[in-house]
Parts: structure tokens; sequence; C-alpha cells
């Protein structure tokens, strides 16, 4: 069996590793759900989270984090439990000690300007992020060298959403078509090795993309002068063998009128903790 939630409460549960979820919600507004199919390659090492009422009323947050390496499960079931306090508190602390910043001259693309809002929320997923890698790394009794986790989180503030994304877990909008059926629309590049400028950015902190021979399809991250741990994502939390650099980019996606009951701003935070 894999994970299926479906709530309309907002009430803490103990989770199954032992680790108690921090309290982030303020209510409940619509019902959400969560589902994962565990594979036949034994322990699933996936771990989901759906905090509705998260930061306000209207709010929400959604993570997905997909474990690999021998500890693989438990470091994502950590991130699960630990980052959307952790999100939050940053996010809070900001509010009170930041000064006013002018943001008019950082234009998109497409002429608009995000808010002070997702500015605030750009910066306190960065700092997040950090911080729950380091506290990954101090855990004594955990090896995590080898070991990590993707994580993907999606963030709704009022009419903007928020995404981060490291490694290869993915966001996918519905969106309503014309003929009142559903298209997916990717919020988010899958970082993997095989992606040109992950890899320039790889093969600059002198590590190594090779494909094996019986996978030549799939790119694979290893040490400089050893075989070794031919991992098939760029970014991750842990992978402490691996860690050198750590790079920030940010976009920012503009939704239409389709994916919700009205205009919707939807600011794409992807932030990224490097490898060799």
């Amino acid at each position: 069996m894999g994970i299926c939630i479906s709530s309309a409460s907002s009430e803490i549960h103990q989770a199954d590793d032992g680790l108690e979820e921090q309290i982030v919600s303020h209510g409940i507004e619509k019902l959400g759900s969560l589902y994962s199919k565990e594979g036949s390659k034994g322990v699933n090492q996936d771990a989901a989270v759906l905090h509705q009422g998260y930061g306000g009323e209207h709010g929400a947050f959604c993570g997905v984090f997909d474990g690999h390496g021998k500890n693989g499960h438990i470091v994502s079931k950590i991130v699960r439990n630990r980052l959307p306090s952790l999100l939050l508190n940053q996010k809070n602390a900001s509010s009170k000690t930041r000064t006013a910043t002018d943001h008019s001259s950082q234009r998109e693309d497409d002429g608009s300007v995000p808010s002070e809002s997702f500015h605030k929320w750009k910066e306190a997923c960065i700092s997040s992020f950090k911080v729950m890698d380091k506290e990954i790394k101090l855990q004594g009794s955990l090896d995590c060298s080898c070991s990590g986790t993707t994580a993907v989180v999606v963030l709704r503030q009022g009419d903007d959403l928020i995404i981060a994304n490291l490694g290869d877990s993915r966001a996918v909008l519905g969106r309503i078509s014309d003929q009142n059926g559903i298209m997916p629309v990717q919020l988010t590049t899958d970082l993997k090795p095989g992606v040109p400028g992950e890899a320039e950015r790889i093969r600059n902190c002198n590590g190594r993309v090779l494909a094996l021979r019986e996978e030549p399809h799939i790119h694979r991250v290893w040490l400089p002068h050893e075989d070794s741990p031919g991992l098939a994502m760029s970014r991750a939390f842990g992978d402490f063998l691996l860690k050198k650099l750590r790079h920030n980019f940010i976009t920012r996606h503009l939704l239409s009128q389709s994916n919700s009951q009205g205009p919707v701003r939807c600011p794409c935070i992807r932030r990224g903790v490097g490898r060799a």
C-alpha cells in the first residue's frame, strides 16, 4: 500500500515514523487529497503533506518528497514533518524584520511586477530550504552521505501560487480547456543531470555526468574520480557526499482566468541545492 489522505480537518496526527508535525494550519477552506501508490521495489520512500489554511484562512501548503538511497525514506519524512513549520517561521520572521524594498524594476517577461508578498515568500523559501538541509546534516545518527530526497512544494497565498522544487518531482496544474476539459500545465522543470544547464553546473564543480551503457537515456552524477554514487537527479536535500555548491534560480508563471475563478498570478520559485 502507499499513501492516501483525504481530509477536511486541520487536525495534526502523529506521523508513522514517530516525528510529530508542527501546527501550521488556520482552518479549512476546501477538501484536499493526496495519493501515492507503492511500487514493487521495497520500502516506499514517498512522503506527502497537505495543510489547508496555511499562513492564513485561504492559504494552502502541498508538498511531495521522494526519497532515495539507503535512508531516503527517513529523510523524506523528516522534510515532510519539518519544512511546513520551518517555512512559515522564516516567513513570519522576515516580515517582522524586513525593511521596505523597491521591486518595481524587477519585471517579468510579460511586463508584470511580482507583488511584495511574493518576494517575502521567495526569501522564506530560499532560507528555509537552506536551514532544512543543514538540519538534515546535523542528524548525528542518520547517514545522509548518499541518501536524500527530492522536494516539490506548492503554496497558495491569495491569488498567488508559489512553487519551489528540488530534483525531478514535478508540479502540474490542471487547467480548464475551452471544451471544459482538464489540460495539464507543467509548472516546474525536472532538475536532472541531462539538462544542459545542470550538466554544465555540475562539471564546473568537477563532477561528472555520464550515462551507463545499459541506460543510455538516463544521465547520472558521479564523483570526480570514483564511479559512485550515480544519482539520476541533480539537486536534492541530503546527499552530502556530492554537495559542494548551492545555487538558486527564480522563475515566474502567469495563470489565466481558466485556472481559477479569477485572475491568478503564479510566481514559481525553484530553489536548488547544487551537487558535486
